[in-house]
């Protein structure tokens, strides 16, 4: 007798099977309840033998025993499946042709299928080792026993203008110890011409790799010059490490074209023992402060009614060495612009400069020139740049004097900037080499040395151009006014003193002619109309526009 397969005790209607085929055996008794359940029916079920049931055995009766076990060919899922569909489904396969792999004895581990990645993970963990060992062999190990390349030689060829051979003399020393493959050649160029005799040689391939330059002659040297690479100073760097006036003059058509070693500005001279001969007097800070305290500090001889002693050396133009730069001065902080000298805010300022000589008497052109008038105390005031503080002292070494900011107009903060920046010439074979050379030199260190060596020679050396370094010269009677004033520079080609016979030069004579043409009482109209034809002129040649 089979036992029935176990199921809950409900009463299941009865079947009436058709009659069994007669070539068909009859099956040996199989359970089909559980593996872990006993073979004995549960109770309340009637026992139904194969002899008595027509239908054939089912395939998939309750699990066999360890020994003759027969399972589907493939896994059915019967959790997915409702167990009375199941059982109806299954009824109706075909019984196993082969017996399934016996499951494995209690106790005994089953076996399990191991990853492709597992097995080839040794294989790329030696490939990997293999690489390393490679690089490690021919980046580290080998290079250790090869000789270095030996660098090509280089010779730079340089011409400087104010600093002579002897200061530079230590640090070109110190960086070819360093450098030995690269020869630096200094040499130092006459002012006279300088700017012409540059171009030409730099138009026939034969001038200097490195030189230097006004921080107005960018327009007349753009072809001429290779640009700052990215890895001497970024863009951010040089913004940051450099005044605000040096990028703008240094910058066109997105790059950088010149460092600086220096910087200068116009400041106010004061002769201290004249001011202390006046002590209600104060140092004047603004124009009007400047004038009143100008007519108060000249003398003139009662007896032949002669200026013997200027208040402030303003108002002409042949005997005030800078007065283009403080004439440029009045008009950018008048709100005007020097290409534009028909606004009202350029004549206002030419107007008012000649007030100094004209309507005040302060000044005229009977006395020296202002650099020697204030040496010799011939004037108690004067503006100019720091480099003037030299001559003066050279001039007169017992002169007590100091400099000062310039004077501003109410809610103006506005200086005058001039200074020069070396540059490397488009045309050098070794311009990487002669950038890496500049930035040498423009380091704080090597600035440093420099300052102090041709402190040892002269009255102070050339101001940082580095706002990283303006502090350690805050205090300085002469060079802290220049520094003081450089966050707020701007700068325009009415530069005296470039010596470049072209930009800065042909603008200047056009001024210094309407300026004379005001001392002559001619007619404003004629005046203006001068100028405005003279500047325009010459911006249109350098390829420039009034802003």
């Amino acid at each position: 007798m089979v036992d029935a397969p176990q199921d809950p005790p409900t009463t299941q209607p009865p079947i009436t099977p058709p009659p069994a085929p007669p070539s068909e055996p009859a099956s040996q008794p199989v359970t089909s309840s559980p593996p872990s359940e006993s073979p004995s029916s549960p109770p309340g079920t009637t026992p139904l033998s194969v002899s008595e049931s027509p239908l054939p055995p089912p395939e998939f009766s309750s699990p066999p025993s360890t020994t003759d076990a027969i399972e589907p060919p493939f896994p059915i899922k019967v959790a997915d499946t409702p167990k009375d569909k199941l059982e109806s489904s299954t009824s109706s396969l075909p019984p196993s042709s082969s017996p399934p792999p016996s499951p494995p004895e209690p106790g005994e581990p089953a076996k399990m299928v191991e990853p492709i990645f597992k097995r080839f993970l040794p294989m790329i963990i030696g490939f990997i080792v293999l690489i390393l060992l490679i690089f490690l062999i021919t980046k580290v190990i080998l290079p250790k026993f090869q000789k270095p390349k030996t660098p090509a030689n280089i010779t730079l060829k340089y011409w400087g203008l104010w600093e002579p051979e002897s200061l530079m003399a230590q640090i070109i020393k110190d960086y070819q110890a360093d450098n030995s493959h690269i020869t630096i050649q200094y040499i130092r160029q006459s002012s006279k011409d300088y700017r012409e005799r540059l171009q030409s040689a730099l138009a026939k391939g034969d001038g200097p790799d490195i030189f230097r330059w006004h921080n107005t002659w960018l327009p007349m040297l753009k072809n001429d010059l290779s640009p700052v690479p990215a890895t001497t100073y970024s863009p951010s760097d040089f913004g940051t490490i450099f005044y605000p006036i040096v990028k703008q003059d240094a910058f066109y058509n997105n790059n950088y074209y010149g460092i600086p070693l220096e910087f200068d500005a116009l400041a106010l001279y004061i002769n201290e023992d004249i001011f202390q001969q006046n002590p209600t007097l104060k140092v004047p800070t603004t124009w009007d402060n400047l004038r009143q305290t100008a007519f108060k500090l000249k003398v003139i001889d009662p007896n032949t009614k002669q200026l013997t002693r200027g208040g402030v050396a303003l108002g002409t133009t042949s005997n005030v060495d800078h007065f283009s730069d403080i004439l440029g001065l009045m008009i950018l902080q008048n709100g005007g612009d020097p290409g534009k000298p028909e606004a009202d805010a350029v004549i206002s300022a030419m107007k008012f400069y000649t007030l100094f000589s004209t309507q005040d008497k302060s000044w005229n052109d009977t006395l020296p020139n202002s650099t020697h008038a204030f040496a010799t105390s011939k004037v108690a005031m004067m503006l100019a740049p720091s480099w003037r503080a030299i001559e003066v002292n050279q001039l007169n070494p017992q002169l007590s004097f100091k400099l000062y900011p310039v004077p501003q107009l109410p809610g103006t903060n506005i200086a005058w900037a001039t200074y020069w920046m070396e540059g490397v010439a488009k045309k050098s074979a070794n311009t990487q080499a002669a950038w890496d050379f500049i930035k040498y030199l423009s380091s704080q260190e090597v600035l440093t040395k420099l300052y102090s060596q041709a402190s040892q020679t002269r009255l102070f050396g050339e101001p940082y151009p580095r706002q990283d370094m303006a502090s350690s010269l805050q205090q300085d009677p002469y060079v802290g006014a220049i520094l003081s004033q450089a966050i707020s520079a701007q700068s325009y080609p009415l530069v005296s003193r470039t010596l470049d016979n072209g930009l800065n030069d042909r603008l200047i004579k056009y001024y210094k002619d309407a300026i004379n043409s005001y001392h002559q009482n001619l007619a404003q109209k004629n005046i203006t109309e001068a100028l405005s034809q003279g500047v325009n002129q010459v911006l249109s040649q350098y390829g420039l526009t009034s802003q």
